[in-house]
């Protein structure tokens, strides 16, 4: 029955290879268990039902791919946007986080409507290269600051406005012990380097008498804190339609890259096309309006999936051994409560580090397209929200093409969005 509706033949597998692929993909991107309550925490949600709700929805997005598109591609809540929903929403705009969820449920709705619809490719191929690039790395240096401040590694400044944190600082120092130590985990190809590294500093930080011992290390979820808190009303305010394009937008690259990073390595690429990508798109959507209601952001595919991949995942079966592991860590409370911040910042310097990869797919020699990259590089960190770094990026690649007189390559997206924002500008300006 497996090998009928998996294909498991077909694609030259078996259960045994799909199950060692799926503990590898657990493995690689377990750590968001853990890091994700911690960055949500900072909202003001309560780390263990956001625990409960990362586990859940994650499981569900992961058995809609694997079930429905029968690709080994895992998802889960997004780093980059726990990060936007943190402190660029909730923090920065001083959006009520049950506000915030409402928010992410009515980006799923559209997220799904435009996935049927196939309006998702037509935006996606409206967008230029050296914007979809560029938008990866600025989020991986905004996460990658967050991870320094965190670890108390950069400190504010009133001369300079940041500087260098001092190494006297204990949680400092543990943070560069846990950094070194994943860095080196991560060089050896040791699976699950960053959730090692996490606990390997947390078990450090309780021999220093910095952190204490879990009162458990398993119990039941209490997914009441959290479960059905989004305030829809409140998302529904005409200010907050800026928050749901940019969880649109970073979510619907984000996905996408991932689905073409992942299958060309597994082979599944035909004809320069993705089999079956509509229904791989929907699982995020799916996982997105699931998240928001159980009491997550949102939730995209995991690049983390390519080592899954390489351990020999070929199909939809390996995804469901990742669905299993991950309702099993949802009795993990405890444990993820009792890690500190100073041990989940090295992950978050390290994963905003990955995310950086991207940017050498921007043409630098090319003016018209390295301006407009730079800004949203620049801008993203800078302004530590991931709305103005995309909002000037976008201006600037207009302003540069039309000064250039490359009407031609400016898409009807790129003029809509652009004249949306140089609105949006004004309106504040106006203010």
């Amino acid at each position: 029955m497996l090998d009928r509706y998996f294909r498991l033949t077909e694609n030259h597998t078996n259960v045994r290879l799909e199950f060692l692929g799926g503990v590898t993909t657990f493995l690689t991107m377990a750590y968001i268990v853990v890091v994700n309550p911690q960055i949500l925490s900072q909202a003001g949600m309560p780390v263990e039902g956001v625990l409960f709700a990362t586990c859940l929805a994650a499981a569900t997005a992961t058995l809609v791919m694997g079930l429905y598109a029968n690709y080994p591609i895992a998802l889960a809540p997004g780093m980059s946007l726990n990060a936007y929903f943190t402190y660029s929403v909730c923090q920065g705009m001083h959006v009520p986080w049950r506000t915030a969820l409402g928010v992410i449920f009515l980006s799923g709705v559209v997220f799904l409507l435009l996935t049927v619809t196939r309006v998702r490719e037509q935006i996606v191929n409206g967008i230029p290269g050296c914007l979809k690039h560029s938008t990866a790395g600025g989020i991986g240096m905004f996460i990658a600051f967050v991870g320094l401040r965190n670890a108390k590694l950069v400190v504010a400044n009133p001369a300079t406005f940041v500087a260098l944190g001092s190494f006297s600082n204990r949680e400092a120092q543990l943070a560069l012990v846990g950094l070194a130590l994943m860095l080196i985990l991560m060089t050896r190809k040791i699976h699950g380097a960053i959730l090692i590294g996490i606990f390997g500093t947390t078990l450090l930080g309780i021999l220093r008498g910095m952190s204490t011992w879990p009162k458990a290390i398993f119990s039941l979820p209490h997914p009441s804190s959290t479960w059905m808190q989004l305030d829809l009303r409140g998302a529904l305010h005409l200010g907050l339609f800026e928050i749901v394009f940019v969880f649109l937008f970073v979510d619907l690259f984000d996905n996408v890259g991932t689905l073409v990073g992942v299958c060309e390595q597994g082979g599944f690429v035909k004809d320069g096309k993705i089999p079956r990508v509509g229904r791989a798109l929907v699982s995020d959507a799916v996982g997105t309006i699931f998240g928001a209601v159980s009491g997550t952001s949102t939730v995209t595919s995991y690049i983390e999936s390519a080592a899954g991949v390489a351990a020999g995942a070929r199909t939809g079966l390996s995804n469901i051994f990742v669905a299993v592991l991950f309702m099993l860590a949802a009795f993990c409370a405890p444990l993820a409560a009792a890690i500190p911040g100073y041990a989940t910042a090295p992950a978050l310097i390290l994963v905003g580090a990955l995310m950086t990869e991207s940017i050498r797919r921007v043409e630098w020699a090319e003016f018209t397209e390295a301006i407009p990259a730079f800004v949203t590089l620049l801008a993203t960190p800078l302004t530590f929200s991931i709305a103005t770094g995309l909002s000037l990026g976008l201006i600037s690649y207009t302003l540069v093409k039309v000064a250039a007189g490359r009407f031609r390559e400016i898409s009807p997206v790129i003029w809509i969005l652009t004249a949306l924002f140089i609105l949006r500008y004004v309106y504040l300006a106006a203010e």
